[in-house]
C-alpha cells in the first residue's frame, strides 16, 4: 500500500500514547523515475509544510543489501521523520496543500512501509 487512507489516520490517532512520533519510512522506488519524483515530493514538503507541522527529518539513507531479510525486503531508501505529535502528522496529511503534492509520492513508489514509532520506555 502506498496511499495513506483516512481510516489509517483515525487508527493512528486512536492509538496515540501522546508526545512526539517518529515515522519509519521504508521506500522502494519505481525504476522509471521514482527517485526523481520522490525528490520533487520531498522538496515540496520542505518548501510548504515542514515548518508548519514541525516535521524534522532525523535520518535519510540509501538502502544497501540486506544482511538478514526475506526475499523482496530490500529497500531503496530509509527515512526517520519526527513530528511533534500524531495530531500534527494527521493534520498535515489531511491538509489540501499536502494532498496537492501527494501524487508525487504515489508516482514515485512501488512499495512502502510507513510506521509510527515511540521511544522504548515511553
Amino acid at each position: 500500500m502506498i496511499k495513506i487512507e483516512d481510516h489509517a489516520l483515525d487508527t493512528l490517532l486512536a492509538d496515540d500514547p501522546g508526545g512526539p512520533v517518529v515515522m519509519l519510512n521504508l521506500l522502494r522506488f519505481r525504476p522509471d523515475g521514482g527517485r526523481e519524483s520522490y525528490q520533487r515530493y520531498a522538496e515540496a514538503l520542505r518548501k510548504e509544510l515542514n515548518a508548519r507541522y514541525g516535521l524534522e527529518v532525523e535520518y535519510l539513507g540509501h538502502g544497501g543489501r540486506a544482511l538478514v531479510a526475506e526475499d523482496g525486503q530490500a529497500w531503496d531508501m530509509v527515512a526517520l521523520v519526527r513530528y511533534p505529535d500524531r495530531q500534527a502528522f494527521a493534520a498535515m496529511v489531511r491538509n489540501p496543500d499536502y494532498r496537492a503534492i501527494t501524487h508525487l509520492r504515489t508516482e514515485a513508489l512501488v512499495e512502502s512501509v510507513l510506521q509510527p514509532t515511540t521511544p522504548v520506555g515511553a
